[in-house]
C-alpha cells in the first residue's frame, strides 16, 4: 500500500483489481458527529445528576483515547470500540470520580442509553445510489462496525439498503475488533473474495490499520468521522473528504470481476456472527 496521501481527484486505479468494497459504518456512511455527540452531552447530564459537576470532562479525556492508534482524537473510543466496551470505559471514569467500583457500576446503569440508530442517523451520501453504482462496476459491498448487529440491521433498513449489503459484521459478533483482521477476514470469507481483492473505506486509523493487517489490497480513509489527516493519510492509498467523492475512484477505475465473484446469491450467509 501506498505511504503517500492520495488527493481525491487524483486517484486513478486505486480500485482496479478490487471485487469487494468494505465500509465502516459511523463516520463513514453515516455522520458520526451528529449521532454520537448529543448521546455523550446526554449521558454527561445523566451521569452528573449521581456524580456531581465536571464528570463530562473526565468522561470526555476517557472516550478520546483512540485504541487502535493509541492516539487521543475526540471521542475516538466510541468511534473505534464496542458499545460493551464504552459502557466499561463509562463505568471507569465514573469509578474514579467515586472511589467506589460498585456504586460507578449502578450508576451508569440507571443513565445508560445508545443513541436511536433510526432517529440520530444521517446518511453521509445517498447510499442507496453509492451501494447500487459500486454494484454495476462489478464489485460487492460489505460493512464492517463496532456497533452492535441490531442497532446496524435497524439503520441500514431505515435507509431501505439492508439488500444492498452483501455481508454485514457487527461488534457483538464475537470476534476481535479492528483493527485486528477477523471482521475483515470474515466478511471476505462469506463473499468468496480474497482480502487482496478487498477495499477497506474508513474513518479512523482502526480501519485502515485492519485493511493492513488482514492483507487488503486497498485501504481509503475519509475525513469525515473522527479521525485526523496526520493519522490516516500514512495508512491510506487515497483519502476523501467524505464518501460523497468516492464515485471519483468508480469513475477512474477498471470494472470489478464478474461471474463467480460478483454473482449475489440469495444462499449465501450474508452476516458474519458465528
Amino acid at each position: 500500500m501506498a505511504d503517500a496521501r492520495v488527493e481525491p481527484g487524483l486517484s486513478s486505479g486505486v480500485l482496479d483489481g478490487i471485487d469487494l468494497v468494505v465500509f465502516d459504518k459511523d463516520g463513514t456512511l453515516i455522520d458520526f458527529h451528529a449521532m454520537w455527540v448529543p448521546w455523550f452531552e446526554e449521558l454527561s447530564r445523566r451521569l452528573e445528576l449521581a456524580t456531581g459537576p465536571q464528570l463530562r470532562d473526565d468522561l470526555w479525556r476517557a472516550l478520546s483515547n483512540d485504541p487502535a492508534s493509541g492516539e487521543t482524537l475526540p471521542l475516538g473510543a466510541i468511534a473505534g470500540t464496542t458499545n460493551e466496551q464504552m459502557w466499561h470505559m463509562t463505568v471507569a471514569a465514573v469509578a474514579v470520580r467515586l472511589g467506589n467500583r460498585a456504586r460507578a457500576v449502578a450508576v451508569v446503569s440507571d443513565a445508560w442509553f445508545l443513541p436511536d440508530p433510526v432517529t440520530s442517523a444521517r446518511a453521509l451520501t445517498d447510499l442507496g445510489v453509492l451501494f447500487g453504482d459500486i454494484h454495476r462496476s462489478g464489485r460487492l459491498v460489505a460493512v464492517i462496525t463496532a456497533d452492535d448487529r441490531l442497532p446496524t440491521e435497524r439503520t441500514l433498513g431505515a435507509f431501505g439498503v439492508t439488500d444492498a449489503v452483501d455481508a454485514l459484521v457487527c461488534g457483538d459478533d464475537g470476534l476481535p475488533n479492528k483493527p485486528a483482521p477477523d471482521t475483515l477476514l470474515r466478511a471476505c470469507s462469506l463473499l468468496g473474495v480474497p482480502a487482496q481483492r478487498a477495499a477497506i473505506v474508513g474513518d479512523m486509523p482502526g480501519d485502515l490499520l485492519m485493511a493492513h493487517n488482514a492483507g487488503a489490497g486497498r485501504a481509503i480513509g475519509v475525513l469525515s468521522g473522527a479521525g485526523r489527516p496526520d493519522h490516516l493519510a500514512p495508512l491510506a492509498d487515497a483519502l476523501l473528504g467524505s464518501i460523497a467523492e468516492f464515485g471519483q475512484l468508480l469513475a477512474l477505475s477498471q470494472p470489478g470481476a464478474d461471474g463467480s465473484v460478483v454473482q449475489r446469491l440469495d444462499a449465501r450467509p450474508r452476516d458474519g456472527r458465528n
